[in-house]
């Protein structure tokens, strides 16, 4: 207990200290407001979730903390979660317009939430995907950041009880189409082991991403290293920070 409260109040004050308390002793829903120094608008985290160890990530380790050659004017946030790399992204950049894409509908609709102050996020019901159908999101048992996509025959292969719900899959192809975009200039992708589809074939849109940051999941899906890398060849530059793979073309992100 006395270690959840040194973390409670480290990270959000004595308020912080406060909502935990007050949910742990079930006077309270499971949601937590969290405001923050250089953040235009509050945000909500869902307490004893892994929503922590992400703001954790995003906001205490810095790890999409990065220098730019320009301000980015189009970033896509896939894997969005709850809308924690969004909400950084757009303090940051706040002329940038960001598409953020959820496929798990609880994380969805807190991330509409969260993003709801930011008339440049874009929130985005569907999984990044290497083609345009409807997948099933399946849960493998990590937690609220931990929801993988599946082709739909996976009902056939034993998955039926890790199924959450069907999901509209979506290309990078049909992103560019839909909104319009002569580029991305940051495609972020944390998407638990569907970078190995999304990356399987990358001859129509690579040219046209300027920086990617990747959180890679082999041990999740054999094969996602390969695929990655395999599909993005053209990239001059990379490094690693946190636990994110960062490729550039020295356009946009710089070490």
């Amino acid at each position: 207990m006395i270690d959840s409260i040194k973390y409670y109040y480290s990270r959000f004050g004595i308020s912080g200290v406060i909502s935990a308390i007050k949910w742990k002793l079930g006077n309270s829903n499971d949601l937590m407001k969290v405001e923050r120094k250089g953040i235009k608008a509050p945000f909500f985290l869902r307490l004893q979730t892994s929503d922590f160890p992400t703001f954790d990530q995003i906001f205490i380790r810095k790890e999409y903390n990065f220098g730019t050659v320009t301000p980015p004017k189009v970033i896509i946030d896939a894997g969005a979660n709850i809308g924690l790399a969004s909400i950084y992204f757009t303090n940051k950049y706040p002329d940038a317009k960001i598409i953020a894409l959820e496929p798990e509908q609880s994380n969805f609709e807190l991330l509409k939430e969260n993003v709801s102050p930011y008339s440049n996020i874009i929130p985005v019901n569907a999984a990044l995907w290497h083609k345009n159908e409807e997948i099933n999101l399946i849960d493998p048992g990590l937690g609220k950041w931990g929801f993988m996509t599946e082709r739909k025959n996976a009902l056939e292969e034993g998955l039926v009880d890790s199924v959450c719900h069907a999901v509209q899959a979506m290309t990078v192809d049909k992103i560019i189409l839909d909104f319009n975009l002569k580029k991305i200039d940051i495609l972020k992708i944390d998407i638990e082991g569907a970078e190995k589809e999304v990356f399987s074939d990358t001859s129509s849109w690579i040219e046209r991403v300027d920086s990617i940051i990747v959180e890679l999941h082999e041990h999740m899906k054999a094969g996602c290293n390969r695929s990655f890398y395999n599909g993005t060849n053209s990239f001059s530059d990379e490094w690693k920070q946190g636990e994110n793979v960062y490729l550039s073309r020295g356009n946009c992100i710089t070490f």
